[in-house]
């Protein structure tokens, strides 16, 4: 697990920063959805009532999901794993 780490931080850094400091304006072309991942997300923001910095936080962790799994691109199965991070995140903490 510790070798697949260091290689998505060195995967990350290689971007120029990790996911977490991802530029607002590149989020959009760094995490970007195919139209399946697009339908995902579209549905999360509205069953789960989430805000525009919840979008982008949760682009960015499908962004790592991504980037542990070795995928150049971010998939649906990538988004709804970050999606699932969120809801246990609100349910952990209200």
């Amino acid at each position: 697990m510790r070798d697949r780490v260091n290689a998505t931080r060195a995967t990350q850094l290689r971007r120029g920063f990790l996911n977490a400091h991802i530029p607002p304006g590149q989020i959009r072309e760094l995490c970007a959805l195919d139209a399946a991942g697009e339908r995902t997300l579209e549905l999360a923001m509205r069953k789960l009532s989430l805000s525009a910095r919840a979008h982008d936080r949760i682009l960015k962790v499908a962004r790592t999901v991504a980037d542990l799994d070795r995928a150049p691109a971010v998939l649906s199965k990538h988004l709804a794993e970050a999606v699932q991070y969120r809801s246990l995140d609100r349910s952990y903490w209200g």
